[in-house]
């Protein structure tokens, strides 16, 4: 019985209907395009894809996930990723062309079946970044807009191993100049965080929920070995996908913990979608402001370290408008993005790297510090001011003391007093 639920969820799923509509597209475009239309390796194929692209993707992810935690390198998690899905292609293209699924004289006229999977797969993997771009800037659904980037990429693919005129050459050129684009915005982004200048700004933008001893590391070793003038930390308010589950009621506040609001998914969820890949326990934004600003204080940084809050901004543009507003403060000052190697630095770096010219100051997570047993109740893993917070709010009182002050505790809201 469980089984059968999982199964209905899976079939319920937002990305599962996207990936069966995707999965009939390919089945459309290329039976239409190579005329075999009763083909069975095309249609097995096809309707592979359509159903199981969903973990496909995930598993995907995780494994760019994985490359980017031991690196801190931007190239690194593309290039696996890239070679996952250039191996999936592969395969799949060998199975209809062996099974008669393709015109042969029309795969040869683009260099054959290996190529044709390199450029599909480049073109694929520029339609996946551009499409969650955009959806990062208030462009589009992260979903619809990926889904029309492959099916824009199936049509093209199709139409072009069909030896169609005109498509051959806009396939290879889209492919290569496509998914080339994004490669070598990776790869600048990593020269960038090895040659840098001396001085300017640092940004460091998370959800710091809370704030921990290696955050504060990163600070400092980013201001001795940079030599910069000031760093500015600015905080998550409400991420934009939590904002976006949560206009959806994919997901919903289920109460207050420890301090902590707690977050579940809904029955509108999407089972093949992971909500909280840091958890589902959050310190309201206010309340991490606070950690930061006495953390930073407690360790004697005030003069060099600044806590910059601009909810309005944030809310209508994300960190993107964020570093817009520190660049128009800081006119002409070099900015440097300070960001670690787990998913949230990384998916930070991404939103750096379209913001223009910014030297990312990559941190690889390697001190087992973690945020999730920290507020599991771990000890040592904050700055004691931190933890003397942490604790009182644990206890539910109303009024947390400090030597820096008197807050109010409201239903885990920190507000002086």
């Amino acid at each position: 019985m469980k089984i059968l639920d999982m199964f209905l969820k899976y079939i319920k799923s937002t990305s599962t209907r996207y990936s069966l509509s995707v999965g009939g597209l390919m089945y459309l475009a290329y039976a239409l395009a190579h005329d075999r239309w009763e083909n069975t390796a095309l249609i097995g194929v096809s309707g592979f894809i359509g159903f199981f692209m969903p973990l496909y993707a995930k598993y995907s992810n995780k494994i760019e996930v994985w490359a980017m935690f031991h690196t801190a390198s931007v190239s690194a998690g593309r290039l696996i990723r890239f070679a996952a899905q250039y191996a999936f292609n592969l395969l799949a293209f060998g199975v209809i062309l062996h099974g008669g699924g393709f015109d042969r004289p029309g795969m040869a006229s683009v260099g054959g079946f290996v190529i044709a999977a390199l450029v599909t797969t480049l073109a694929s993997q520029g339609a996946q970044y551009l499409g969650l771009s955009l959806s990062n800037r208030g462009v589009g659904d992260p979903n619809r807009n990926v889904l029309v980037g492959l099916s824009a990429n199936i049509i093209i693919t199709s139409l072009a191993t069909a030896g169609v005129p005109m498509f051959k050459e806009i396939f290879l050129l889209l492919g290569t100049g496509v998914g080339g684009l994004v490669f070598l915005v990776g790869l600048l982004s990593d020269l960038r965080g090895l040659f840098y200048p001396r001085g300017g700004i640092g940004v460091y933008f998370g959800t710091f929920n809370p704030f921990h001893v290696s955050h504060l590391k990163l600070v400092r070793t980013a201001l001795e070995e940079r030599r910069l003038e000031r760093i500015i930390i600015h905080p998550t308010v409400v991420p934009k996908f939590y904002q976006r589950a949560l206009a959806r009621r994919e997901v919903e506040v289920a109460g207050i913990e420890r301090g902590m609001q707690v977050m579940k998914t809904t029955d509108n969820s999407d089972a093949n979608v992971d909500y909280f890949p840091a958890g589902n326990r959050f310190y309201a934004p206010e309340t991490r402001r606070t950690f930061i600003q006495l953390a930073i204080e407690e360790a004697g940084l005030s003069d060099k370290v600044t806590v910059a809050y601009y909810p309005e901004v944030y809310d209508r543009d994300g960190f993107y408008g964020v570093i817009g507003e520190i660049r128009r403060r800081n006119p002409g000052k070099a900015i440097h993005g300070l960001h670690g190697s787990d998913y949230g630095g990384m998916t930070v770096r991404g939103i750096l790297d379209e913001c223009g010219w910014i030297y990312p100051a990559p941190f690889l997570r390697r001190d087992n510090i973690s945020a999730t047993a920290i507020r599991d109740g771990a000890n040592g893993m904050t700055s004691q001011i931190v933890a003397q917070i942490t604790g009182q709010m644990t206890d539910a009182v109303s009024q947390v003391e400090t030597e820096y002050g008197t807050y109010r505790n409201e239903n885990g809201v920190l507000r002086h007093a």
